[in-house]
């Protein structure tokens, strides 16, 4: 699939601040060294500086209005330098998106502006709880409202970038006596709001210089105005845009693979081992022609899903199927690049043991690869 001038110099552009200034930062970041992590925050907002940070979000708000494919691009090219940093890129880019989509008037221009220029230096979305992962019509955080505010009470897991993020999107039920997944709403709320608390960070196996958190709301009071979209229409908002989210992690799962194999393809051209370059050796040169040809076709499906995306046409199915393959194709990628590498593969020396522990959580957020399965069978069936 060939792409447009203007995709392929966003792609450019991404690579190069990605490679000059998040790359030699990645490992750092990993380790948890504290200069990292404001280096990372810095880099955050010269992504935003350079319109990174709301790819798809109108030009009259701030955004780049560069539409799907290039934020796929993006997101990959980032993954590629520094996986925790295009998680980050990827969530806040899905919270301008659905603002844009669904947000009011007033809600677009006071927060828009602030996703695209770094004033917040990233977004979080507040869906996962305990007992609602796969299941996020199982909602138990409650918004009522009380005079002309909401007030909201609950808890989320695992939210991306909650440290820092300067904007939430949150799901609560709304009318806890609707059926299933009916009565559920979804709210803006600014970091640094009262009774809004993040928890301990979580110490992750990879990615580990993007922060988790738990997120508490204790009598959390928000504007009415806050409702963001139709009131109990929050389980369809947040089915599209985990649909759509989806298209990014499959980017960014693609970036990371791709470093990782990268780096093997260097790294046996140089290797000898029996008075030769282990690249020309049949074994590696068949794991690596098998490895190309996964990541080539995951390329296509992701772009594929973009392209649907951007043309307003239904594009669930696809965006599971580049996620469910992109993700898992990925994995392999990263293993047969440690694999090549032998046993310093396994050492922290060499990149490739981030790359595979970083990989290893795309076939698990966004919806697991057993969920994209069911979707696409689903879609398949009906």
């Amino acid at each position: 699939m060939l792409l447009t001038e203007d995709q392929e110099l966003i792609a450019d552009a991404a690579r190069r601040i990605a490679q000059e200034h998040l790359a030699p930062n990645a490992a750092a970041l990993d380790r948890g060294e504290p200069a990292a992590r404001e280096a990372f925050l810095a880099n955050l907002e010269r992504l935003a500086a350079n319109g990174f940070m709301a790819v798809d979000a109108p030009a009259e708000y701030g955004g780049t209005e560069a539409g799907t494919t290039a934020f796929a691009l993006t997101v990959e090219a980032v993954g590629n330098a520094c996986a925790a940093t295009g998680v980050t890129v990827s969530v806040t880019n899905m919270v301008g998106e659905v603002i844009a989509s669904v947000g009011s008037e007033e809600q677009k221009r006071t927060h828009l502006p602030r996703l695209a220029d770094g004033t917040y230096k990233a977004g979080a979305f507040c869906l996962t709880e305990a007992s609602a992962g796969s299941d996020p019509a199982a909602l138990t955080t409650r918004a009522v409202m009380s005079g002309n505010e909401w007030v909201l009470n609950g808890s989320k897991l695992y939210i991306t970038s909650a440290a820092y993020a300067g904007l939430f999107v949150v799901w609560a039920v709304t009318d806890p006596d609707a059926p299933k997944g009916k009565g559920i709403s979804a709210f803006l709320v600014e970091a640094g709001t009262p009774g809004l608390v993040v928890g301990r960070e979580e110490d992750k196996l990879g990615q580990r210089g993007s922060a988790t958190n738990a997120v508490h709301f204790e009598d959390c009071r928000i504007p009415a105005d806050a409702l963001l979209g139709p009131l109990h229409g929050g389980f369809r908002i947040a089915a599209g845009e985990l649909a759509g989210g989806r298209i990014g992690i499959a980017a960014l799962a693609l970036g990371i693979a791709r470093a990782a194999v990268d780096a093997a393809i260097a790294h046996i051209k140089e290797r000898e081992q029996f008075g030769r370059p282990i690249a020309a050796m049949q074994g590696p040169q068949w794991m690596i022609a098998d490895t190309e040809t996964e990541l080539e076709a995951a390329r296509l499906l992701i772009l594929q899903a973009a392209a649907l995306k951007e043309a307003g046409r239904p594009f669930g199915k696809a965006a599971s199927m580049a996620k469910l393959y992109a993700s898992e194709a990925a994995q392999r990628a990263t293993y047969t690049a440690l694999q090549l590498f032998g046993g310093a593969g396994y050492i922290r020396d060499h990149p490739v043991e981030r790359y595979a522990r970083d990989v290893r959580i795309t076939t698990i957020y966004e919806g697991t690869s057993e969920i994209q399965r069911l979707i696409i069978a689903r879609d398949t069936l009906a």
